[in-house]
């Protein structure tokens, strides 16, 4: 596989010592790290429909979307969201019914709401990225997912990829092992030492300015940043190595999955 030729990616200037697109191979790589949402599955405009019920009140628009929510946990979203209008709330608990005047009672509400938007509609991944995984299987290089999302799990079945990735790091794991979100990188640190493979020989894909600065601090081999709308400059300049505007550009095979 030859990663010349791709169209519209972007990477940093040469010369600054970063791993460029230049000669990237997947294979030349121990294990790689997906986000979901936008990478794997276009569940942003699910996310964007449940944040915007939410916060209809507060004129939430899609640009805030990007600039307090994309790529957090569900309760630091709502407090960005909501110091970002000058609101504080009391955290309150997990256990707040859906609604409640709290950060986690208005988080569960959108969570209430993805669910059913999620159960009634269905997700389609990106074929794309199914072709990039199927290549990964082929070159027996591990993969898994590392998500802010509690809901990783059912969005992967309904993608119809609950049995293609041999660890998934997401909201609930945080919860349970205390790590802190992204922009941290401590979801990525143990998505690595889950697959058993070391940070520096391994790669992360972002579509989110956060996730890309979690794969960075976290020293990783490669962070490749997915443009679906956070904009090339600023998942470069959060530390991602080079930009795609799909995964596509990074395979020469087709990205369709073959039928019976």
């Amino acid at each position: 596989m030859s990663s010349t030729g791709q169209r519209g990616a972007v990477g940093r200037p040469a010369g600054d010592g970063s791993a460029g697109l230049a000669g990237f191979e997947w294979e030349h790589h121990d294990g790689v790290l997906f986000d979901l949402d936008g990478v794997i599955t276009p569940t942003v405009s699910i996310h964007e429909r449940a944040w915007g019920e939410l916060f209809q009140a507060y004129d939430y628009t899609e640009a805030d979307y990007l600039a307090h929510i994309d790529g957090k946990p569900r309760y630091d979203g709502v407090r960005s969201f909501l110091a970002s209008r000058g609101i504080e709330l009391p955290h309150g608990s997990p256990s707040d019914p859906p609604g409640a005047d709290t950060v986690c009672g208005l988080g569960n509400r959108k969570n209430q709401v993805f669910n059913e938007v999620l159960e009634r509609d269905g997700i389609e991944p990106y074929p794309s990225s199914v072709a990039t995984l199927r290549y990964l299987a082929a070159q027996g290089v591990p993969a898994g997912v590392v998500s802010s999302s509690k809901n990783a799990i059912p969005v992967l079945a309904a993608a119809g990829l609950g049995d293609r990735f041999e660890v998934v790091v997401d909201g609930l794991v945080a919860e349970a092992e205390g790590l802190a979100g992204k922009p941290a990188p401590d979801g990525y640190l143990l998505g690595a030492r889950r697959l058993g493979v070391a940070p520096e020989r391994t790669v992360v894909v972002e579509d989110a300015v956060a996730g890309v600065a979690a794969g960075a601090a976290g020293h990783f081999a490669v962070t490749i940043g997915v443009d679906r709308g956070a904009g090339a400059d600023s998942l470069l300049a959060a530390g991602a190595n080079f930009v795609v505007s799909d995964l596509a550009e990074l395979l020469s095979e087709p990205t369709v999955e073959p039928t019976d």
